[in-house]
């Protein structure tokens, strides 16, 4: 309940009244009782509600009897996250893709619920025939622009493709921060990379992806990654659509699991963003190796006290609000990284200076050996840059 008045809150509604009801069954006509939908009414009436939010999926039937019933405007669970993804989208692919969401839900909505849908535009005069109702040219122009829609996005995720293709060529590891929504990771990024990404105490504050370059403590350059934040029961529409913003997931080295160590629900909130992972990897979006890449991030501990009071086995726990714990996080993430490349020892020319700015540029290098023609190196290096590196 906590979280659907947060949701409500989070795109500007006024939340006058909450109201949980238990269910001995589930109402085809409208999901509640028929003594729970009579009951209401009244209530919401003296209490001048304009919209009734249901924290379910509704049906189309069931959306437009409670809304006769209740007489004011009635929005699902899905409705009303795919009313913030559009009130925050940012970026052209954000947009496209909240719109398309929007599109694939209001098709399902287009029942027969408004007489005007059934008036019969007429064919023409040549043709005979009925012509086509407004619901069915209502659907058809909805899915004439899903069409377009779908083809944008695949123009904009080829360009990303791109970027990312640029961004190997020039390897630096990418480290993405995933967890709930709300677990703190825009304010981390922030407190990491001393960015200025738009970070509030409200759900889903973060729908594009940002990336900026940071420097650990070894001195190895890596990529960070801000994502969209995952939530229980994220509508099926957004899965498919958000499929491009999770791509930096897949294409990371190191996943950084922020979480709400503070919150009580955290333990299910764990388990929401492993699922949303496990489903990725399903589909064949994700390594099955995701686990191994994954590094707990336990946020919000200054709201416990301070790191020292955080009792969990796994995990780094941090604040990132006071910055507590983010030099540990560092080190661990430095430790990780190193552990992915391999230990090699290479023999350069001392003429060949390029080669050696490369081997620089590209590896950690932990002990040089300086020779009358050849400079030895003992590097760590991925096992890409190591093929790189043969191939020169």
């Amino acid at each position: 309940m906590a979280e659907a008045v947060g949701l409500a809150s989070s795109i500007g509604l006024v939340v006058v009244r909450e109201r949980i009801f238990p269910l001995r069954a589930v109402t085809p006509a409208t999901l509640f009782g028929k003594g729970q939908v009579e009951m209401e009414a009244p209530l919401l009436h003296e209490a001048e509600v304009d919209v009734a939010v249901v924290d379910a999926a509704l049906t189309p039937v069931q959306q437009r009897n409670l809304e006769k019933a209740w007489g004011v405007k009635v929005i699902d669970r899905t409705g009303l996250i795919l009313d913030i993804f559009g009130a925050r989208a940012r970026t052209r692919e954000g947009a496209l893709q909240v719109e398309l969401a929007h599109l694939e839900y209001q098709r399902s909505r287009l029942v027969r619920s408004w007489t005007h849908l059934e008036r019969q535009r007429g064919g023409f005069g040549f043709l005979g025939g009925p012509g086509e109702t407004q619901i069915e040219a209502d659907r058809r122009l909805i899915g004439d622009r899903i069409v377009r829609l779908k083809a944008e996005l695949e123009e904009v995720r080829r360009t990303r493709g791109l970027h990312r293709g640029a961004r190997k060529r020039v390897p630096y590891p990418i480290v993405a921060l995933v967890g709930y929504t709300n677990a703190g990771k825009s304010t981390l990024f922030n407190a990491l990379t001393g960015a200025t990404v738009m970070a509030e105490d409200q759900l889903f504050a973060t729908l594009d992806p940002a990336m900026r370059g940071l420097t650990l403590p070894s001195g190895r350059q890596i990529i960070l990654s801000d994502t969209v934040g995952f939530i229980s029961e994220l509508p099926t529409q957004l899965v498919a659509a958000f499929r491009a913003t999770l791509e930096e997931v897949a294409e990371a080295d190191l996943l950084l699991h922020v979480r709400d160590i503070s919150h009580p629900d955290t333990e299910a909130q764990e388990a929401d963003v492993r699922n949303v992972l496990a489903r990725m990897a399903k589909d064949g979006a994700l390594d099955e190796d995701w686990p191994a890449r994954t590094l707990e991030v336990l946020n919000k501990a200054d709201v416990l006290g301070g790191v020292e009071h955080v009792v969990q086995a796994e995990g780094v726990a941090v604040s990132a609000l006071t910055g507590e714990g983010l030099p540990r996080l560092l080190a661990v993430m430095d430790a990780r990284l190193a552990a992915r490349l391999e230990l090699v020892e290479v023999e350069i020319p001392v003429a060949d200076g390029a080669r050696l700015a490369w081997a620089y540029r590209h590896g950690e290098v932990l002990h040089r050996e300086d020779g009358e023609h050849v400079v030895k190196l003992r590097l760590r290096i991925s096992s890409a840059d190591k093929a790189r590196f043969e191939a020169l």
